[in-house]
């Protein structure tokens, strides 16, 4: 009986590692390089073994803001329909990033909503003490870079709580 539980035990142990989501899903604050500014607070999961992101909360524009600034449509876009009809919000502005090891991603896309301009897109989670470039995360980090080409563009996006989407939503409510 003793090694039936201790089995038991382990393979509940061994389920829960396996299905333990990527260290790079969850809430995270974009911030702005120059500024130090919030920008949004994105919601990035994984679906299909693809890692996506959408705007979970603007903290500029009120919540039902169209990405006007947008195409029609870009290459491997994950939702069908007019993307410059779109809200900024719950939209899949991060798309199609493939899993490199845990917290690693890359060869995806990201959209910055506010212009339309499309980059490839690289994803690292940093836990507290990990060091990207010259960066030293102190907690919990996703640098984010755009690409292009060889080229990478680093952001540091800090994590966030499902109260920072509800204040966002609240100090910026949809306009209808």
């Amino acid at each position: 009986m003793k090694k039936l539980l201790a089995m038991v035990g382990s393979l509940l142990v061994l389920g829960a590692a396996l299905f333990a989501a990527d260290p790079a899903c969850g809430l995270w604050k974009s911030i702005d390089d120059k500024t130090g500014e919030v920008t949004a607070i994105w919601r990035i999961y994984e679906e299909n073994g693809m890692l996506f992101g959408t705007i979970a909360a603007t903290t500029n524009d009120p919540q039902d803001v169209i990405a006007d600034k947008c195409k029609e449509s870009y290459k491997g876009f994950p939702r069908s329909g007019a993307v410059n009809k779109m809200t900024t919000v719950g939209t899949p502005w991060i798309f199609n990033m493939k899993k490199e090891s845990d917290g690693n991603w890359k060869n995806g896309n990201i959209i910055d909503p506010s212009n339309g301009k499309m980059y490839g897109c690289v994803i690292k989670y940093l836990a507290a003490g990990e060091v990207n470039k010259k960066y030293k995360a102190t907690k919990p980090t996703l640098a984010m870079a755009g690409t292009v080409g060889p080229i990478q563009v680093f952001q540091y996006w800090v994590q966030a709580t499902e109260e920072d989407v509800l204040a966002a939503q609240k100090a910026h409510p949809a306009s209808k």
